[in-house]
């Protein structure tokens, strides 16, 4: 299975599927009924909010309407996991040729105890980059040689500590470890400038911004630290939630405010400064058909763009929500683990069934969908022959780059498409599955393959 489903359905398996009785007073906000609706479920029973495996229509009000897209930009520096603090680029210069130009091993890939979760991140014409076992590698640009390598697995522990992930800023690599620790590296030279134990493994990665280091831990606890010492500034702590899908999702700042995501489905917003709470949100629905509407994770990054934060959950809400109030502007039924991407007039998003869909950002409303995974679905063999099984890729992205919006997928591959159609442009052949979406930097589309391979795409 792939890695993503595969984990997800391991946590589901834990999780009761019973729900409380009137599931639309629980929830923060409407999800799609009637604000007049009578509906109210009797002991036993379970009254359905929005259909799990709801359809998503394109409104006919868009019909064969043109959306404006900004022109390509150059990107001189993608410091942390989204590209900026808010995780919001746009429309990035890069990958124009759209063929490889190099390849470079990292260290360890996904494996039993090991696994490939973090975003590279790239500055001062080097990349940043965690490979399956908490190793830090720092890369030339140009051509991928290796200029430093750090280990941050403690001396005398065993292996599993995977999770976390980079950041870079002001000659720092800011990195949260599945091994309890937040550590800052010299960019120069890899060498440890600061190191601070946490209690619990870190599965998120970093987001620095206004001189603090923020990460969310396996326990739902968003954490800053001060970027220069590496001391704790405060933390605050939300629903704890085991069942979590293996991404490494990173907080959204914008001036004094910061968005975190959790795998309860809560999107909390707090004070930059200080930790003080400022609004939460909740973004899941429950299936009775389908379990793994269970797993709550926001497991892609949150976006800050224009006002209002963009958040997926995996248990199937898409909302655009007011960035200073909380206050939902829509939501749709999509379920996700990757970032929705707002640019323009439109934010596109890919489902987990890897549908692609084109939102209007104002209204919600829908301009096109496209299976990605059409004439990719297979039939694979279980165990002597039996129990076949369908396979369906899982996709990392999108991003917009040269013109072309482009993703990752757990074949192998690198997918371009024209972002006005969905018209498929060109493939790429990555080595290996890739299930992180690729970052932009100095005209290249940098991709991290399951196998632990950097691979430039110019």
């Amino acid at each position: 299975m792939p890695r993503l489903a595969k984990a997800a359905t391991l946590t589901a398996l834990a999780l009761s599927v019973a729900a409380c009785g009137t599931l639309q007073q629980a929830l923060p906000f409407n999800l799609g009924r009637s604000e007049q609706s009578e509906d109210v479920a009797s002991a036993g029973e379970r009254v359905p909010v929005i259909e799990f495996d709801q359809a998503l229509v394109p409104s006919a009000a868009l019909a064969g309407r043109d959306f404006f897209l900004p022109g390509p930009q150059p990107v001189t520096a993608w410091g942390n996991p989204g590209g900026t603090a808010d995780n919001a680029v746009e429309h990035v210069l890069a990958g124009q040729g759209f063929t490889i130009a190099w390849k470079r091993g990292i260290g360890a890939g996904a494996g039993r105890t090991s696994q490939i979760m973090a975003p590279p991140v790239a500055e001062g014409g080097r990349i940043f980059v965690m490979d399956g076992e908490s190793s830090v590698s720092a890369l030339d640009a140009r051509n991928g040689g290796e200029i430093w390598k750090v280990n941050l697995r403690p001396q005398g522990r065993e292996r599993g500590g995977f999770g976390g992930g980079v950041a870079t800023f002001g000659g720092k690599v800011f990195v949260s470890s599945g091994y309890r620790t937040m550590t800052a590296l010299d960019a120069a030279t890899g060498a440890v400038v600061w190191q601070s134990p946490v209690d619990v493994p870190i599965h998120g990665a970093p987001t620095v911004s206004g001189g603090r280091v923020y990460v969310v831990d396996v326990d739902n606890q968003i954490i800053a630290f001060d970027a220069n010492t590496g001391q704790q500034t405060w933390s605050y702590r939300g629903i704890v939630e085991p069942a979590r899908i293996m991404l490494a999702s990173a907080p959204a700042v914008t001036g004094d405010t910061v968005v975190a995501p959790f795998s309860s489905g809560e999107l909390l917003a707090l004070r930059a400064s200080n930790g003080q709470p400022l609004w939460q949100r909740e973004l899941s629905r429950t299936s009775r058909t389908n379990a793994l509407s269970e797993v709550r994770d926001i497991a892609g990054r949150p976006v800050i763009s224009r006002g209002f934060v963009y958040a997926v959950s995996h248990s199937g809400v898409l909302g655009s929500l007011d960035a200073r109030s909380g206050q939902p502007r829509w939501q749709l039924p999509i379920g996700g683990v990757q970032a929705p991407l707002p640019v323009g007039d439109v934010v596109y998003v890919v489902s987990k069934a890897g549908q692609l869909t084109v939102i209007n950002r104002e209204s919600g409303q829908v301009y096109w969908t496209r299976d990605l995974n059409e004439g990719r679905v297979r039939q694979e063999g279980g165990f002597l022959g039996f129990w076949d099984r369908t396979v369906r890729p899982s996709w990392g992205g999108p991003i917009l780059a040269s013109n072309r919006l482009v993703l990752v997928n757990s074949d192998g591959e690198a997918v371009a498409l024209n972002p006005k159609t969905g018209e498929i442009q060109g493939t790429l052949r990555l080595g290996g599955p890739a299930y992180v979406a690729p970052i932009a930097y100095d005209g290249a589309l940098i991709v991290v393959t399951d196998r632990g391979e950097v691979v430039s795409i110019r």
